[in-house]
């Protein structure tokens, strides 16, 4: 017992929780960010207004067409180099997050306000709602429901997604597992626990997500 206590598996845990919180709370505030951004450029790309559409959808296509390594890169050193300012490496975090994941948030929200049944909005404008009431009170509800599956599955890919953020030294849960292995050389231990923390998060969530799945039966 007293062999397993003192072993690296055990050692480098505060290092790892320390990491996990930063992990944590990059990707939930950057979620939070990218589904208000999602939202309202997924709304834009169903947008008559010719403007707005290529606009909101020349967001969605560059931000999907590009790494987000690049991206987050172009945050924290091009940014900084065009405005002539320093960005701090949990904002510049919490921004990658946001402008990445909001991309494909669009498209989901895009995706689940256009399955809605054309003749739900017909109804809506038969019972005197305006196109902004019709969307409020009768498409989005419905579209909500679709998208909480899919952006669960958003959730687990920007989770992962913070690992590279390690690549401007963020003290998230990849970055302190690498700290501690640098100084112990205890590099399978490290990142076998690194792997085990992910995986006690999104398994779960993943399993969570099926059953929420099966029960609104989309």
């Amino acid at each position: 017992m007293e062999a397993i206590l003192d072993s690296h598996f055990v050692r480098v845990l505060p290092f790892l929780w320390q990491g996990l919180g930063y992990t944590l709370l990059i990707t939930a505030v950057g979620l939070l960010f990218g589904f208000i951004l999602g939202a309202i450029v997924g709304l834009a790309r169903l947008s008559k207004n010719k403007l707005i559409y290529v606009l909101s959808s020349i967001y969605v296509e560059v931000l999907r067409g590009t790494p987000i390594l690049a991206q987050i890169l172009f945050i924290y050193f091009g940014l900084p180099d065009l405005l002539g300012f320093n960005i701090d490496k949990i904002t510049a975090s919490i921004i990658a997050i946001a402008v990445n994941a909001g991309a494909y948030i669009a498209e989901i929200v895009r995706g689940a306000v256009y399955s809605i049944d054309k003749g739900q909005n017909e109804a809506g404008r038969s019972l005197g709602l305006t196109r902004g009431q019709t969307m409020r009170y009768i498409i989005w509800p419905q579209a909500f429901r679709r998208m909480i599956p899919p952006l669960g599955n958003q959730f687990v890919i920007s989770l992962k997604d913070t690992s590279l953020f390690s690549v401007i030294a963020v003290g998230e849960l990849l970055y302190m597992g690498q700290q501690y292995y640098g100084i112990t050389f205890a590099a399978f231990e490290a990142l076998t626990m690194v792997c085990l923390m992910y995986l006690a998060i999104t398994v779960p969530t993943a399993l969570y997500l099926r059953r929420v799945e099966r029960r609104l039966d989309v």
